[in-house]
């Protein structure tokens, strides 16, 4: 096979004396996407290793690459990304694909975590209380959202208000609002998810505002999206362009 050195030196990066076993029965396939995944597109943009894994697994989430997802954890793991921050990827993902899909990927992490001799359950990070949560949740999702927040309230006609309030008091107080990742890099969760996820694009647009409210800004989502095209694909990922550059003209 004909892999680049860079290829081989990025991949072993994250997998260290780990041999494919496609690259006996699939050796064209695996070089023309290690050549690509571990050469081509990591000279694009500037997202540092850890950043790349942490969106790379939130994109497997949404894809249900439950496969993928074991591999890459390993890799993330090893690159430095914490135990407290896979959890919390995981934890991201069930209030945007839902528990049914975010179920399996939860019980994937604790068996790995648990096998690299990893106590469970980690220190918690929640933030809110049944008290306090939509306060609170209410608080970040408007830094997220501004001031559209209050107008999204208003609009919502009145047998659908428990909605907005659902979103402000679980889906921002329960799950956005924890610590063991910033605002910033839950963003970059997000919006990895509704890509991958795909039929999201109006909430795909909405967070990439959002991702600018809270300081990332279009090169840097773009370079999120060059990342995840080995892994969701190029329509899913010519979609997420066509939203930012509708959100964010050139």
């Amino acid at each position: 096979m004909s892999i680049s050195e860079a290829a081989m030196k990025n991949h072993a990066e994250l997998f260290p004396n780990r041999k494919s076993l496609l690259a006996v029965t699939d050796p064209e396939l695996v070089e023309v996407f290690e050549n690509f995944a571990f050469d081509q597109v990591l000279s694009y943009g500037s997202l540092d290793i850890r950043t790349r894994l942490m969106v790379m697994l939130a994109s497997m989430i949404a894809s249900q690459a439950l496969g993928e997802y074991k591999i890459m954890m390993g890799g993330a793991l090893t690159v430095g990304v914490t135990p407290v921050e896979v959890k919390e990827i995981v934890y991201q993902a069930v209030p945007y694909v839902g528990m049914a899909k975010a179920y399996d990927f939860i019980v994937a992490t604790n068996e790995i975590l648990e096998s690299r001799g990893i106590q469970l359950p980690l220190e918690g990070q929640s933030t809110t209380t049944p008290e306090t949560r939509f306060e609170k949740g209410y608080a970040v999702q408007k830094a997220i959202v501004g001031d559209r927040l209050e107008q999204m309230y208003a609009d919502s006609p009145a047998n659908q208000l428990h909605i907005q309030k659902y979103l402000s008091a679980n889906c921002f107080g329960d799950y956005v609002a924890r610590n063991g990742i910033d605002l910033q890099t839950r963003e970059l969760l997000t919006f990895s998810m509704l890509l991958a996820l795909g039929g999201c694009e109006p909430q795909l647009k909405g967070h990439i505002q959002a991702n600018v409210r809270v300081g990332n800004d279009k090169e840097r989502l773009l370079s999120v999206v060059t990342q995840l095209i080995p892994y969701v694909g190029y329509p899913r990922s010519l979609n997420a362009i066509r939203c930012l550059n509708e959100v964010l003209p050139e």
